[in-house]
């Protein structure tokens, strides 16, 4: 199974998707919630080369991007071969 990393917030209408999405994939997520810790939040600007926007979402270790990268991805069949690694 993929480790799956989300970095979220509270009230963040592509993170319920993001989420959503990988959920209903059946597949199990580690999030963080870079709104109610500052230090999330920094290592999130670091693993992404600064992107502040979220989701941001790593697939074992990978940065995919957020949710449109996310649903992009499984349009073109490529997500379900990333969570089975």
């Amino acid at each position: 199974m993929a480790n799956i990393e989300i970095y979220s917030g509270d009230y963040c209408p592509y993170c319920v998707r993001a989420k959503s999405l990988l959920k209903n994939k059946g597949v199990e997520f580690t999030e963080y919630n870079v709104q109610r810790d500052i230090n999330r939040q920094a290592a999130m600007l670091e693993r992404t080369g600064g992107m502040r926007t979220i989701p941001q979402i790593f697939i074992n270790g990978k940065h995919v991007g957020g949710c449109d990268e996310l649903y992009a991805l499984d349009s073109r069949g490529e997500l379900d071969p990333m969570l089975t690694d």
